[in-house]
């Protein structure tokens, strides 16, 4: 009996510590700056732990008026049922509370009035403290309660929930000066993006504005804004992008998906769900979203607004405020999350901030840009500083220099020379070729080195060439043999029938037949066997280029492919140059037009050329001939006319094969602007006089 109090104490002091140290935590989650949907259950939890309670509720009041239910544990299930007569009692009571503004103990099953239309309708003590932000009720703390205990006992209760709901008050006031500061600094951006988008009337400019400063607003991860040309929408500008690759996958499903809603007319927000789209939308929602992975997406048709003049006054004075939906759309505003995870109010309110502007914005620039020819207005409009008091001076001399320089592009000449890239090669050479496909069994020259006609340079091996030739010799001898036979038969053998005989001539004829078959096959293949010897065309030097000379033994090779080349250096050399084709048709027409020629009798004749291993001295030559028909460039593809030039072979000394040469053909004398600017001009002249004519 001695140690029950003991135990008793031990008890006590074990469960008040449990109590400090769940009001410790309530405290520290108080000052903390978590979400209300994370701070409501933890704060709840706590409170029933330390009171253990049956359960509780936390309700709020949303927009000043009415009363929603934040949080509860083990609450009633008649509490719950919004149409019940229980509920309706519940609420009246709530609503007296804060009303009151006072903490209340509420007995079971008790009531105010005759009807008891506001009271308590559970079994359960309600233990009730309002919760207060700047003396302001913002909500109640209810706790349901076990009825049994002392009325000194309830009031503790009381005064707990009170001290706990003091705390949560803290949370409550750091958390709406979190929401006016946010606010604050939101209203301070929606500032920024109205003065930057309506800034500029350029439509490029204006969409990139809409775009960038758009997602910093909302938050999400992308914002593109599409243009309206005709019935399609053209994406304009992504966020974060500098330009707009509109052939790729992405642009395109996006500018697709864009059409097709604003044929709808009616704004598209996806969050997963595809039910009850239009059958077009869909398909298009469903490719742009496999390309994006977007989680969710709003794509709003942006109107143009209507404005003050638009407004119709009704009988009674007061402005007709008809709706957009049947205004001109303009383009679309398109707002995505792929990791962002915005709630969907915070999401729809910062949309429609931007939506509203970029509306303006965008119908602005579009309206500006309608302009006839405004480009050129535009560009009209930047000159203006030229021709102010300040600047009139500085105007007056650059255009009488400029005007100078007009006048001696126009007057004043200069040769005419066109000129073109080619290479030095000896006139006395030709190109080897593989004539029969082959390995290489050795290569029996290099690379400069000197040989005679006829003389052997590659050897090559065909393993199915040599069972061909194989094959075809045993099958002669085998019918060679036959024949002899045959022959011998017919010629000694005593005895034979007529037919017998008859047989053995009729076999006889055969086996000649074949035999001659396969003599004109061997022949063949021994001409094939004899290519596998390649020999030298002509006398003269070889040339080998590094890399096939280095991998060419042990390589496989096919017929018609070029291995070296034989020149002879010691022959007369030329220039062979690759004219482009747009510059081909001058040098022709200088040497056929007689007038021309007249006046200048080098015309089109005579060559001027450079070496690159000697770019310091000037060459001569004469043009010889022209090709007559157009060649691709193997080195850029671009289409060349072949020209060959003939030059003095003393001139260059010790001459390299196909070194590189810089060739100018003379065509007369023309007008200094003519001469740097003809191409530009024929540029134009095809490009866009042609297509305007």
């Amino acid at each position: 009996m001695a140690t029950e109090p003991t135990l008793s104490s031990d008890t006590i002091e074990q469960t008040k510590q449990q109590i400090r140290g769940l009001v410790s935590e309530i405290a520290t989650l108080s000052k903390s700056e978590i979400e209300a949907e994370a701070y409501y259950p933890a704060f709840l939890e706590k409170v029933i732990a330390a009171l253990a309670a049956v359960g509780g509720a936390i309700w709020i009041m949303r927009d000043g008026r009415r009363l929603d239910l934040a949080y509860q544990i083990r609450m009633s299930e008649m509490l719950l049922d919004a149409d019940s007569d229980d509920t309706r009692r519940h609420f009246g009571l709530l609503s007296q509370i804060i009303a009151s503004g006072e903490p209340i103990l509420v007995p079971p099953q008790s009531g105010v009035g005759d009807e008891q239309a506001i009271g308590n309708p559970t079994n359960h003590l309600l233990v009730v403290a309002p919760l207060r932000s700047d003396n302001q009720v913002e909500g109640v703390v209810e706790i349901f309660q076990r009825p049994d205990a002392q009325p000194v006992t309830q009031r503790g209760y009381l005064k707990f929930v009170v001290q706990m709901c003091e705390l949560a008050s803290d949370w409550l006031k750091t958390r709406k000066l979190r929401q006016i500061s946010d606010r604050h600094s939101l209203w301070a951006q929606a500032d920024h993006f109205a003065r930057m988008v309506h800034e500029n009337l350029d439509l490029r400019e204006t969409a990139y504005t809409i775009v960038n400063e758009g997602r910093r607003i909302i938050g999400c991860d992308r914002v593109s804004v599409g243009v309206m040309h005709g019935r399609k929408c053209k994406i304009e500008a992504v966020s974060g992008q500098d330009t707009i690759e509109n052939r790729s996958n992405i642009v395109h499903h996006l500018g697709q998906l864009a059409t097709r809603v604003v044929a709808t007319g009616e704004a598209l927000w996806y969050d997963g769900s595809m039910d009850d789209l239009p059958p077009q939308v869909e398909e298009s929602l469903h490719d742009y979203i496999d390309e994006s992975h977007t989680r969710m997406l709003a794509l709003l048709p942006l109107r143009r607004p209507k404005r003050a003049a638009d407004v119709r006054q009704t009988v009674t004075g007061e402005a007709d405020e008809e709706s957009n939906l049947a205004n001109e759309i303009v383009g679309t505003l398109v707002v995505e999350q792929i990791e962002s995870r915005l709630p969907e109010p915070v999401l729809r309110s910062r949309t429609d901030l931007v939506y509203e502007h970029a509306a303006r914005a965008i119908t602005n620039s579009v309206d500006v840009n309608r302009i006839f020819l405004m480009p050129l207005w535009r560009t009209v409009g930047k000159t203006r500083f030229l021709v102010t008091a300040r600047n009139l001076p500085k105007t007056v001399t650059v255009s009488a220099i400029l005007l100078v320089l007009i006048l001696m592009m126009v007057f004043f000449k200069k040769d005419f020379n066109i000129q073109a890239r080619g290479s030095l090669q000896p006139m006395v050479k030709r190109d080897v070729f593989v004539p029969i496909d082959g390995d290489v069994v050795k290569l029996h020259v290099r690379d400069k080195q000197r040989v005679e006609q006829d003389e052997l340079l590659v050897e090559l091996r065909n393993p199915d060439l040599q069972v061909q030739y194989q094959d075809v010799v045993g099958r002669l001898q085998s019918k060679m043999e036959r024949m002899f036979s045959v022959e011998y038969a017919l010629v000694h053998q005593r005895g034979l029938n007529e037919g017998e005989r008859i047989s053995l001539q009729f076999e006889a004829r055969q086996l000649n037949e074949e035999i001659a078959t396969l003599r004109a096959q061997q022949e063949l293949l021994e001409e094939k066997r004899a290519n596998l010897l390649i020999r030298a065309p002509i006398a003269g030097d070889v040339m080998i280029p590094w890399e096939t000379e280095r991998s060419l033994e042990r390589r496989p090779v096919g017929m018609g492919q070029q291995l070296m080349t034989i020149v002879d250096p010691s022959g007369d050399w030329e220039l062979e140059l690759n004219m482009r084709e747009s510059r081909s048709g001058k040098i022709r027409w200088a040497r056929h037009d007689q007038d021309w020629r007249a006046r200048y009798p080098e015309a089109g004749e005579r060559v001027s050329y450079i070496l690159a291993t000697d770019p310091e001295t000037n060459y001569e030559g004469v043009l010889r001939e022209i090709k007559d028909f157009v060649e691709l460039d193997a080195s850029d593809g671009s289409s060349v006319v072949k020209m060959k030039v003939d030059i003095n072979r003393e001139d260059i000394g010790t001459p390299h094969p196909g070194s590189t040469v810089t060739a100018k053909v003379y065509c007369g004398r023309r007008a200094i602007g003519y001469v740097w600017f003809h191409e530009a001009w024929e540029w134009f002249q095809s490009t866009i006089l042609f297509y305007l004519t």
